[in-house]
């Protein structure tokens, strides 16, 4: 009797155990940026609708214009329940930084694109331009004492000065900041005299006079600013950045995992609330078949040759 309850428990012990099914807990999506920001806006929104058929989560992890938390999901174990959620600085900061800690290509799996979203140029009420060709007149006659605000090198609305400097062929002095928030408050306040926000987070001041909006950063305007000019149409030419967001994994995540994760995006780009849920914060949504993991490959591909020319460029310090 005791063998065979012996053998018994022999058995119970020495069976295979098989792996759970993912995800058995918490996902976190780390947007490598400070709460409240253009990236945050959107990832929270795409973390709601993932929800419905993942448990995931936001953790913000700002700094070094999103290359800290970039560097930390790169690091982090392939496992699927660590998550980027990155924005155009995954292909520009390998032209602005000498050294990263981390490859954008060779360390992340492509999960698939998500939204874009187009800057505008605004000013706080020290500056009393009432048209771009007045403020490029001004800025003309102030370049040495002209500051402009903006999230760190890497950033979307620091790579927008460098593009505004570049066309203007004109200077001016860079103040970081480690969020927009803080940075709309110093633009408010007159600390500093310019900022590229995103439009989501701009048009409520635009619109309540706060700031002065004197052009979009897309090549044609958007629907929340219908009045307010592109920069391109208005004497800068080729003047086009939109602030684009992507998803990725940790290289080597099992293929298995990937296409759940992809497969949940997928369903996400389709939903008609989460296109609503965007337009509501000046955002537009990849289409489903234009945002899968090889369409993001190809556009990241693209726009870090696109923005491969700043290494020449001669950028103003931090």
């Amino acid at each position: 009797m005791r063998v065979t309850l012996l053998f018994v428990m022999l058995l119970l012990f020495c069976r295979p155990t098989y792996a759970q099914p993912f995800p058995n807990h918490t996902i976190t999506m780390i947007v490598p940026f400070a709460a409240g920001g253009p990236a945050d806006v959107v990832g929270r929104i795409l973390a709601n609708h993932l929800g419905k058929t993942l448990p995931i989560i936001v953790e913000n992890m700002g700094g070094a214009g999103g290359n800290l938390g970039s560097s930390h999901v790169a690091r982090s174990t392939p496992d699927g329940y660590t998550l980027l959620f990155q924005n155009i600085s995954m292909a520009i900061s390998p032209a602005l930084y000498k050294k990263l800690n981390y490859d954008p290509v060779q360390d992340f799996e492509d999960i698939g694109l998500v939204a874009f979203q187009p800057n505008v140029l605004l000013s706080g009420p020290k500056i009393a331009a009432a048209s771009f060709q007045d403020l490029e007149k001004y800025l003309k006659a102030n370049q040495a004492s002209i500051t402009f605000a903006n999230t760190g090198t890497g950033g979307a609305s620091y790579l927008c000065a460098i593009l505004l400097m570049n066309a203007t062929q004109l200077k001016f002095t860079s103040v970081p900041y480690r969020g927009t928030s803080q940075a709309m408050t110093d633009l408010l306040g007159g600390q500093v005299d310019l900022l590229c926000d995103s439009v989501a987070t701009a048009t409520p001041l635009i619109r309540s006079g706060s700031v002065k909006a004197f052009g979009v950063t897309s090549a044609r305007r958007v629907p929340q600013l219908p009045d307010v000019p592109t920069l391109a149409e208005q004497g800068l030419e080729g003047f086009d950045m939109v602030n684009w967001t992507g998803v990725y994994a940790p290289k080597g995540t099992p293929a298995p995992t990937l296409v759940t994760i992809r497969s949940a995006l997928s369903e996400v780009l389709a939903d008609p609330t989460f296109k609503s849920d965007l337009e509501r914060v000046g955002s537009s949504p990849f289409p489903p078949q234009a945002g899968d993991e090889k369409a993001l490959a190809r556009y990241l591909d693209k726009e870090m040759k696109r923005w491969s020319f700043l290494r020449n460029v001669d950028l103003p310090p931090q």
